[in-house]
């Protein structure tokens, strides 16, 4: 099975490329989705989320406006979140690998953000980027309920710049050129990657 990364920088188009790739029957892991589902109510984060930031759980599940108040105040306090959120992303994404492996799935997908900044692509065979012009981004994310230019800063600043993401990347897809150029792109990516497979099966 070839694993591929799916990144690229807040506001670049990655959720439209997942769903390209859904369309394409490509299975993908939403990190971003798994996240969400840790800290709703009963999830496995927000015990812990409760005991290192009391005041980020109301009624039981993790209140990510105020974990990102709590965020902005004290910089110091993104990393002790991620050494609670990342192991246990970290799980659920494995069990993702070993269900794909048993159902022999030729190609599967992990959509990570912060793929890059965690060392996530050391677990891939092969990295996508998805990268727009900044004004875009910008003009996207602007857009968002409830961001600010504050916001969207702090962000930016926990992500690796997109030269660098594009720089490391196997392959970039440039979300500004529309729907179709992307649905075009994954499908050539897809099936160069099937051809690779191919031939490594048959040597």
């Amino acid at each position: 099975m070839i694993v591929v990364g799916l990144t690229g920088s807040i506001g670049m188009g990655k959720s439209n490329a997942a769903r390209v790739l859904r369309f394409l029957k490509v299975p993908v892991y939403d990190a971003d989705a798994e996240v969400h589902r840790i800290y709703a109510r009963g999830g496995a984060a927000v015990a812990p989320v409760a005991r290192a930031f009391p005041f980020a759980v109301r009624e039981g599940a993790v209140d990510r406006a105020k974990l990102s108040e709590l965020l902005r105040a004290d910089p110091g306090a993104v990393e002790r979140l991620e050494k609670i959120v990342h192991p246990l992303v970290r799980r659920i994404q494995e069990r993702f690998l070993r269900t794909m492996r048993l159902r022999r799935v030729p190609i599967a997908v992990l959509d990570i953000p912060l793929l890059f900044e965690t060392g996530g692509e050391k677990r891939c065979d092969v990295v996508i980027v998805v990268s727009a012009p900044a004004y875009l981004q910008r003009q996207r994310v602007m857009r968002r309920p409830g961001m600010s230019d504050a916001k969207l800063d702090l962000l930016l600043g926990r992500q690796m710049p997109d030269a660098e993401k594009r720089r490391r990347a196997d392959f970039v897809i440039h979300t500004n050129r529309g729907y179709r150029e992307t649905l075009l792109e994954l499908r050539r990516i897809l099936q160069l990657l099937r051809t690779r497979r191919t031939r490594r099966r048959k040597r």
